[in-house]
């Protein structure tokens, strides 16, 4: 069975509870490590995001056991790389090459809509990214995501452009 396949599996496998939550609580906590890394060896970070599947991963934290948690790791950075299409996770062995070319600000804004605090909030983006771009990237995050309804108030002006209070003109009628 391939690593993509175990990996998927057990991440979507909530059967038992116990075990889905310790699985996914060790994946976030890997994931939040070899972000670390990463970021903290910006921008001399090549060596951590290119190479061999299994040396790649044994240096982002990874090893024998966890590999199925690494193809994790690679499913969730894969829409912040800029080649995320040339990426077959399916087809990763130990000897396959990967080379990660990461959006940092793509990988923020990720992070963002993820809500994963632990990751976004991570001290090693200051290496990064500048405080104001992190500032920009969180602001064009929330604006994005703005609820926005198209249902008309009691106490908006009618659409219908009598310049009287809907509740007083056309929402009458209903």
């Amino acid at each position: 069975m391939s690593y993509y396949k175990t990996w998927m599996d057990k991440s979507e496998d909530a059967v038992n509870q116990q075990t889905y939550v310790e699985y996914i609580n060790k994946y976030y906590a890997m994931e939040k490590n070899a972000y670390d890394l990463i970021l903290s060896a910006y921008p001399d970070n090549k060596e951590l995001i290119s190479g061999k599947a299994k040396p790649m991963a044994i240096k982002l934290g990874f090893n024998d056991d966890t590999m199925d948690i690494f193809l994790g790791f690679l499913d969730g950075i894969k829409a912040s790389l800029t080649n995320g299409d040339s990426l077959d996770l399916e087809s990763i062995v130990d000897d396959s090459d990967i080379d990660l070319e990461i959006d940092y600000e793509k990988l923020y804004y990720n992070m963002r809509d993820a809500k994963a605090d632990w990751l976004y909030g991570l001290k090693a983006w200051n290496k990064v990214l500048e405080d104001s771009k992190m500032k920009e990237i969180t602001r064009e995050y929330r604006e994005a995501n703005i609820a926005h309804s198209n249902k008309i108030g009691r106490n908006d002006p009618c659409p219908c452009g009598s310049g009287k209070k809907y509740k007083n003109c056309c929402g009458r009628k209903i």
